[in-house]
């Protein structure tokens, strides 16, 4: 076509390692349909499912050649027919994208677009959507956790864990949170949880139990549970339930430990929400945007350019602290 304009996007031509990620110059910009609209990104949330489905190991697999990314924060370019919730210049944040994230132009729905507040920079925008969405759907549609009850989020340091703690406090909850070190603890802390412990230490799941007086906590938010839900069933008070939300392999359980408790384990993914639970979501995030405490944590950024060097970090690099951000 002559005359279309073109773009830098990464693009992932073949399942694999971090390499597979390339920065490819001449790329046309996508065209918003109906419902849809053109994104200006300045900044894009690099999550870890994202490098389960570039290294083919997760269910579900795009086409090749695909470009990752899904929680962009920008300015909207032009607006297709029918889009009502937002207008060209509005400063957005997503929980989707139709064309691929990692790039300077993605096409979205409007159902996956939110208007981004102006107390938060495009950094801080990039960090809400798979995080807290997902945060709010283990919490509220999937744990029916209730004020006064204690939840326990297990690896509180990362994207989801501290999203999770933000929101637990806000909605009355106990809050315990693990970190693997001195800094994440301080984090977790710092972002809403009433005490914070090191999983890597020695007994530090004794300390938990003590912490609520023996009674155990009622909710866990696990993002490693190939390691962590046997532990988890242990720390269980009555009617507890574990949220998985993380795994990388299997683990061996004992499930006497579940009728012990009568406590259930219950997986968790954004993927299958509702319009209806996006938007419920959407109404409370953004009321904690407004009152204040909702602020993500932005980790490390990365040029569009080094997202190979991105998602080698977010898998490699212990003790998450924050949100791995990249911008254009």
């Amino acid at each position: 076509m002559s005359g279309s304009r073109l773009m830098r996007a990464i693009r992932v031509g073949e399942f694999g390692a971090p390499s597979v990620l390339r920065l490819c110059p001449e790329v046309p910009v996508p065209q918003p349909g109906r419902g849809q609209m053109l994104i200006r990104v300045y900044a894009c949330g690099v999550n870890p499912v994202e490098t389960y489905i570039r290294s083919g190991t997760y269910a579900r697999k795009p086409t090749l050649p695909y470009t990752p990314g899904t929680d962009v924060a920008g300015v909207v370019e032009t607006v297709g027919e029918g889009v009502v919730a937002v207008k060209a210049g509005d400063r957005v944040f997503t929980t989707a994208t139709e064309s691929g994230g990692y790039a300077e132009f993605t096409v979205a729905a409007e159902d996956s677009v939110h208007k981004l507040p102006d107390a938060l920079d495009f950094t801080q925008g990039a960090a809400i959507g798979i995080p807290y969405f997902t945060a709010y759907r283990a919490l509220i549609h999937k744990a029916h956790s209730k004020a006064g009850e204690a939840v326990l989020i297990h690896g509180a340091s990362g994207g989801v864990g501290v999203a999770a703690c933000q929101l637990s406090r806000a909605l009355g909850l106990r809050v315990f949170g693990t970190a693997g070190t001195p800094e994440g603890m301080n984090l977790v802390v710092k972002n809403g949880a009433h005490m914070a412990f090191n999983h890597r230490e020695e007994g530090y799941t004794d300390k938990i139990m003590k912490a609520t007086d023996g009674r155990g906590v009622d909710v866990i938010l696990e993002m490693l549970s190939n390691v962590n839900l046997s532990k988890d069933l242990q720390m269980l008070a009555y009617g507890g339930r574990v949220m998985v939300i993380g795994s990388r392999g299997p683990i061996e359980i004992n499930p006497r430990d579940t009728m012990a408790k009568e406590s259930s384990i219950m997986g968790v993914v954004l993927f299958f929400a509702t319009p209806e639970e996006k938007k419920e979501c959407a109404a409370l995030l953004y009321a904690g945007m407004e009152a204040g405490w909702l602020r993500p944590v932005v980790g490390s950024k990365y040029q569009l350019d080094k997202a190979a060097q991105a998602h080698h970090d977010i898998i490699e690099s212990p003790g998450a602290a924050g949100k791995i951000v990249l911008t254009m």
